[in-house]
């Protein structure tokens, strides 16, 4: 009888390795019937959740109290319970006297034998599921410190460490503490680990150089490596790299379930719409189950401008997934995007709940209130990420355009300095700096705005035309340098910058309004030609040739005096004075003993005047 068991036995696991469940269960009943040892129950509950009969499981385990006494039964019990749904009675299940008691005395069985990997595989795997179940009911404090438990007591489950990173539950600097703090009898093991879980850690805190641990050389082309170096990259602002090599991975495994967010932020980023749409359209057929592909849809309508359906399909993402903290924030910039604050600010408020350790919804969340002209509530959100990111460029700058717009000049050059002091220290995997990414445009030219209230004009212009290498077709830039040099008294230089801009933007008010100001400048400060007399020239009077009769002279004074109180007339606006040197006009000053004064003025001319120059010239 006992071989006929043991026969069976194998012939279980046989099925239960080629899936084939039926057949599994069928002679795993037989087992139960033959040998009801715990061990052979266990068998019969596992191949019963595997077969997803999870009533019959739960019964089968609960009525015979071996959640109590056997912890793969225990475990077994507290899933067919979550799969049915029914958090709280695992909750339950899970914190009874009894359970907690096995648990407790299989941990230091595990402390006294390192090696009982299966019971160790048990234990956490069940902190694990209590971590899950705490989390579903929003109590994620004790679940995180249920998945901490779970990784302390092995190390190399990779889920417990997954959910506290990929759900934000910790802050960088305890991301790192706990990779640190892992501990396992074999220290080449651990190291291992401790190399490949440190690639998975947050990167959005700093721009840093892109490091790769030389304990990992042998991992160097494996996907999920490849994929952390991209996010780095990415972080760095350094997309069109990122995209390389995210575009390599889609290639080899479509369907990458890590790679496809972050190649879906590229695509939205480069506004590679038709590449977005067809990624999105192959997940949605193949995986309509997965919150990924409707985030995906939703990120296509959002680059596609039409919010609308962006809401639809993100709403979808969160409703399949709630606890997929991207889709939310996406959900946040629709609104953002038309300038809906209020409700972008709520689902921000959603986001910050589910990634209490991640500074982004913070950082939105200000945004939204600076937008709004609440500068203090800004304020007060952006130092609450700079608390749990006192690193990120994101945050100092904003920092700084509060400080700015507030008139705080000394301390918004403070942040916007720091912002790009780090910016600027990042370099690329060979030690060559990487040089600033279009992003950074705008902070090079807030700390130009700034140098510029504080009246030093040599930064300012130098910070603006380093901004003018980023982006060389930015107008803005261009009515910023000009407005520099108006201010510095170069009028010219001014001039052809406005002009510049209005080149680039025709609409541009600031610009319009500016070159009109600096042009009256120029006219009325600056000399029209070389040598320009600084007083009106007066001719002296010329003695004239005796007179002929008197009718003559009567009628040349009449006609002198009517042109003279012609000319005199005419207003500044019309200014054609030009002097006639022809030989009927001479004789008449000569005659009449008159002196005229002539006077330039060509401030306001119009074309009409200009051509009836050109005429009287020829």
């Amino acid at each position: 009888m006992f071989q006929k068991v043991e026969f069976l036995r194998q012939l279980v696991d046989s099925f239960l390795e080629n899936q084939q469940y039926s057949s599994a269960l069928y002679w795993a009943d037989k087992i139960v019937t033959l040998s009801p040892s715990n061990d052979d129950l266990y068998t019969m509950a596992r191949t019963l959740v595997l077969s997803k009969h999870f009533h019959r499981a739960q019964h089968l385990v609960v009525s015979r109290k071996l959640h109590t006494k056997h912890l793969g039964c225990c475990f077994l019990a507290a899933k067919s319970l979550q799969a049915l749904g029914n958090d709280r009675a695992t909750l339950d299940l899970l914190e009874d006297q009894e359970t907690e008691r096995l648990v407790e005395e299989q941990t230091q069985h595990v402390h006294d034998n390192p090696q009982d990997f299966k019971t160790k595989n048990l234990l956490s795997s069940i902190h694990f599921l209590k971590g899950q179940i705490l989390e579903n009911i929003e109590n994620r404090e004790l679940a995180a410190e249920s998945f901490k438990q779970a990784l302390q007591v092995d190390v190399h489950c990779y889920e417990a460490f997954q959910a506290l990173v990929e759900h934000q539950m910790l802050t960088a600097d305890e991301e790192k503490k706990l990779v640190n703090a892992l501990t396992s009898q074999d220290e080449s093991d651990v190291s291992l680990v401790k190399g490949l879980y440190s690639l998975n850690l947050k990167k959005y805190e700093c721009p840093e150089t892109p490091y790769f641990p030389p304990e990992l050389k042998l991992f160097e082309k494996n996907s999920d490596v490849r994929i952390s170096m991209a996010e780095r990259l990415y972080y760095n602002c350094d997309h069109l790299s990122a995209f390389s090599i995210t575009s390599q991975i889609m290639l080899e495994d479509p369907l990458h379930h890590r790679c496809i967010p972050l190649h879906v932020a590229l695509l939205v980023d480069l506004k590679k719409t038709n590449a977005l749409f067809s990624l999105a359209h192959n997940l949605v057929d193949m995986y309509p189950e997965w919150s990924i592909a409707w985030y995906a849809v939703g990120c296509y309508y959002f680059s596609t401008g039409k919010q609308d359906s962006a809401r639809k399909y993100l709403s979808k993402a969160t409703q399949l997934d709630r606890l997929f903290g991207p889709a939310w924030l996406a959900y946040g910039h629709s609104f953002a995007k038309e300038n809906e604050h209020d409700q972008a600010m709520a689902a921000y408020f959603k986001a910050l709940q589910l990634m209490q350790g991640c500074h982004l919804p913070l950082l939105y969340i200000g945004l939204e209130y600076s937008l709004t002209n609440n500068q203090n509530l800004a304020e007060k959100f952006f130092n609450q990420a700079l608390i749990i990111a006192p690193k990120d460029p994101f945050v100092l700058h904003e920092l700084g355009v509060t400080a700015f717009t507030n008139q705080d000049y000394d301390t918004a050059e403070k942040y916007f300095t720091d912002a790009l002091t780090r910016v600027s220290a990042v370099k690329d995997s060979s030690g060559v700096s990487t040089g600033l990414a279009n992003k950074w445009e705008s902070l090079l030219n807030n700390l130009g705005h700034t140098y510029r209230k504080l009246e030093r004009y040599d930064e300012a212009l130098s910070v603006h035309k380093q901004a003018l290498v980023i982006s060389p077709l930015n107008p803005s830039t261009y009515s910023s340098i000009g407005y520099v040099y108006s201010l510095t008294n170069d009028l010219t230089s001014a001039v052809e910058y406005f002009h510049q801009a209005l080149g680039l933007r025709r609409d541009d008010t600031f610009s319009t309004n500016m070159l009109n100001e600096v042009v009256e400048r120029l006219m009325s400060e600056v000399d029209p030609f070389p040598d320009y007399p600084q007083q009106i020239p007066r001719f002296e009077t010329l003695l004239g040739e005796p007179l002929v009769n008197d009718s003559t002279d009567l009628q040349n004074e009449s006609n002198l005096e009517q042109e003279t109180r012609s000319s005199s007339d005419l207003t500044p606006t019309v200014g054609i004075l030009t002097p006639l040197h022809t030989d009927s006009q001479q004789t008449l000053a000569d005659a009449s003993n008159i002196s005229i004064d002539c006077e330039m003025e060509d401030v306001s001319r119009t074309p009409a005047d200009l051509e009836m120059d050109q005429s009287l010239r020829d």
